[in-house]
């Protein structure tokens, strides 16, 4: 008897799991498509869905979320968590994905990978306690793999800041810049996308406009340090042998009248003449090499400018007001 009563004790309590599983989905379903119906996704909002490779349950999951491009001033009102880093995007559960407008072409693809990944962080947040789980595992082992300097400084700023938001961050991050990742989490990230290999692409290609600029600025930076060292050595030397002609100027002088061989003194002035002009030849040497540091300084300038550039084009933090 107390058996059966178990039994049925049992029974009354996964149909009773089984019932608020299926109450919480179907709020789901009702809040999604009050929000679908309401929402009609722009056209570079659907060319950002289009470009990322999202399938039909990606796409429901971004424009679910009412995503946006906003310029800076916009933005910042609504993604206002404090960062001392530069953000491209960010999700506010229940309010919506909001993606920072970067108009500089060098940058292209850019708010595409940014799209992804934050409707990574939406999916994220609907996944089951197993399932992510599951996933956080995944994505741990996939980063563990890592050599890319970049993310693994990425992911160790988000780790100092809270290490509770990696896991998060790793799901949307592994998705949309690592190329190579376990099959099993390949199979995972279908779940939203056709082809995830497009949004690395994507990544490779935008990213390769940074450190294009930084390994010139770097290649030119070497340059200048080698040539100013040069530059240095060789001034030094005609400090030198500037005062060592003058003292033998002084001597000449000195002499000039009260020679008793003016043959001999002859041969002095001659060889004093054929080091002047040794000196006056290095000294163009030097005058040309500034010339080249100076070029070579323009261009480095002129890069750095570049790299800042782009900086400021995804740097939406607000800027300082200075006072009168």
């Amino acid at each position: 008897m107390k058996s059966k009563k178990r039994i049925l004790s049992l029974i009354f309590l996964l149909v009773l799991l089984s019932t608020s599983t299926l109450a919480v989905l179907k709020r789901q379903i009702i809040y999604d498509w009050i929000r679908l119906r309401k929402y009609v996704p722009s056209i570079q909002i659907a060319q950002l869905a289009s470009a990322t490779t999202m399938n039909d349950n990606g796409k429901h999951l971004f424009y679910v979320n009412w995503p946006t491009l906003q310029n800076k001033s916009d933005f910042n009102q609504n993604c206002t968590e404090s960062e001392k880093s530069i953000v491209l995007g960010c999700f506010v559960e229940h309010k919506g994905i909001f993606l920072l407008d970067v108009e500089d072409e060098r940058l292209n693809g850019i708010e595409e990978v940014t799209a992804a990944h934050e409707m990574l962080h939406a999916a994220y947040a609907r996944l089951s306690g197993s399932e992510r789980q599951r996933i956080n595992k995944l994505t741990e082992e996939a980063f563990l793999g890592q050599s890319n300097a970049r993310i693994l400084k990425t992911v160790e700023a988000y780790r100092t800041k809270d290490p509770s938001i990696v896991p998060n961050e790793l799901h949307s991050i592994i998705a949309t810049e690592v190329r190579n990742i376990p099959e099993e989490l390949e199979d995972y990230y279908k779940t939203y996308f056709t082809n995830r290999s497009k949004i690395v692409d994507l990544s490779e290609k935008y990213e390769q406009s940074f450190a294009d600029l930084e390994q010139q600025a770097e290649s030119y930076k070497i340059q200048l340090d080698t040539l100013k060292t040069e530059i240095e050595v060789k001034n030094k030397q005609l400090e030198k042998t500037a005062l060592e002609l003058n003292t033998e100027y002084q001597d000449l002088e000195s002499r000039r009248e009260s020679t008793t061989n003016p043959v001999a003194f002859n041969l002095q002035v001659k060889n004093y003449n054929t080091k002047v002009a040794l000196y006056n030849a290095e000294v163009q040497t030097v005058s040309s090499l500034i010339d080249q540091y100076n070029q070579l300084l323009e261009k480095y300038n002129a890069t750095v400018l570049q790299e800042n550039e782009l900086i400021k084009a995804i740097d939406s933090r607000p800027e300082t007001i200075q006072t009168e």
